[in-house]
């Protein structure tokens, strides 16, 4: 028989190893061009290098032997290239969830940054244009964009009478799903789709500034609970945030500014 690529030489020119090799066979990923019958010696041939490559680069991205498998079953590449896609996308959600964790943990463990500037504010009642609904806390972003969206398209040509804003049920946080409205203030709030005029009430605010993404706004969070606490107040009601930049304002995250209200009353003396 042909002597092709040796177990050992395939493994050294596609940086997989001898045993994921003899797994890939078994599991018939990527079966040897030729095996000994005697020796039971695996051979390979140079043309199925470049398939090894792409099964070592889809396993460095931690797809799936199944899904390993699928790819490289289906021959159409516009549908190859669609499962490929529809993994990067997953992995690409990961990686941001583990960027904001990193962001956040950096400015919680830095010893030089302590409370936060905290005004309170009075609120009066306001008429703005809004979209309301009840949302699972894993779909608030998607959801917002498309409100505020659909915001932006509902009330363009308006006089605008301040920034976006939105309201965040403590639902949303203690349960995972809640109430979530986000608003535009202008003259004269239409009716149009899910825009609605809506009466916000007035509000008794303490109110801090995150500054960039939020990728840790919930430090920020905190940070104002301390606040809150620390000067025995307590919370009463829905999360207020205002959007004073951000990316419709500018694309760079380093300068956007979200101001974060709490509700809150003066707690009674004992």
């Amino acid at each position: 028989m042909a002597r092709g690529l040796t177990i050992g030489e395939f493994a050294q020119l596609t940086h997989l190893s001898v045993r994921t090799l003899r797994r890939y066979h078994e599991s018939g990923l990527i079966e040897p061009a030729a095996v000994d019958p005697f020796s039971g010696y695996r051979y390979y041939t140079a043309d199925q290098i470049p398939t090894a490559q792409v099964v070592h680069r889809l396993r460095q991205l931690e797809v799936p032997l199944s899904d390993v498998a699928k790819i490289l079953a289906t021959e159409d590449t516009s549908e190859r290239a669609g499962l490929v896609g529809e993994h990067l996308r997953r992995l690409e959600a990961e990686l941001d969830r583990t960027r904001a964790a990193v962001v956040s943990l950096r400015h919680l463990l830095r010893s030089d940054e302590g409370l936060p500037n905290v005004e309170l504010r009075s609120v009066p009642a306001t008429t703005v244009a809004a979209v309301e609904g009840v949302v699972d806390h894993d779909e608030v972003l998607s959801w917002y964009a498309e409100a505020m969206a659909e915001l932006d398209a509902a009330v363009a040509g308006r006089p605008s009478l301040g920034p976006p804003g939105g309201r965040y049920a403590n639902d949303l946080f203690t349960g995972g799903r809640g109430a979530v409205l986000v608003h535009r203030p202008v003259a004269d709030p239409p009716t149009r789709g899910r825009v609605t005029p809506v009466v916000l009430p007035p509000a008794e605010l303490a109110v801090t500034v995150h500054f960039g993404p939020h990728d840790d706004i919930d430090v920020t969070y905190g940070r104002l609970g301390a606040w809150v606490v620390d000067h025995a107040l307590a919370v009463d009601g829905p999360v207020h945030e205002t959007y004073l930049v951000g990316p419709r304002d500018d694309p760079d995250p380093g300068s956007w500014r979200t101001e974060v209200g709490w509700p809150v009353f003066r707690l009674a003396a004992d």
